[in-house]
């Protein structure tokens, strides 16, 4: 039986709690991995993605497959120093499986999203970020309320006091990034992003 806390006094025994969580299957849903749970506790920004793919499953370390290297390549960042930047969240945690289409990932259910969301609502309320980068439509739209990828790459939000820059997903199953006018908006809100790290 999963266990989580009403409140938690360190990351650690949130992390603790997190690695043995199961209550999206105890729910009734299939999923193809265990939590995938953010390395370190001293990151000054918090990342915050849709969810995780098959290779970050099975290592259960967040952004290890091919769209983490490209989100590393856009923020100019090498492995070391991206995950000593950032702490590394998802909407949801466990790898979901692939979707009956076969192409891409399954987008997680609205009610796998709601059973996740205190996982981050704890972590954000521990960490006290001054910068927070989203990554994908799900994850902006979960937390900052935003309708789509194109209005909100490039702009700069507030949430809860801290800085909220959003990314568009760096998969390839998207032909968003084919257009030079949205890779411009990728490349402006990187530079936004490097900026507030630079403050922190």
């Amino acid at each position: 039986m999963t266990r989580r806390r009403a409140s938690y006094r360190s990351l650690d025994s949130l992390k603790r709690d997190q690695r043995l969580c199961r209550l999206c299957v105890e729910a009734g849903y299939q999923l193809e991995s265990w939590p995938v749970i953010a390395a370190g506790n001293g990151q000054r920004a918090f990342l915050y993605g849709q969810a995780p793919g098959i290779v970050e499953g099975g290592e259960r370390r967040p952004w290890r497959g091919r769209a983490g290297k490209t989100l590393r390549r856009w923020l100019d960042l090498d492995e070391d120093a991206f995950y000593a930047t950032f702490y590394c969240a998802s909407v949801t945690r466990c790898y979901p499986g692939r979707p009956a289409s076969g192409r891409g990932d399954r987008t997680p259910t609205t009610e796998e999203q709601r059973l996740c969301e205190p996982w981050r609502d704890h972590e954000l309320s521990l960490l006290r970020p001054r910068l927070i980068v989203t990554v994908g439509g799900l994850a902006a739209r979960r937390l900052l309320g935003v309708t789509s990828v194109t209005e909100s790459v490039g702009a700069r939000y507030e949430h809860d006091g801290a800085v909220a820059i959003p990314l568009p997903h760096p998969s390839g199953a998207s032909s968003w990034l084919n257009h030079a006018e949205n890779r411009e908006r990728v490349a402006g809100a990187v530079a936004l992003i490097h900026a507030e790290l630079a403050l922190l």
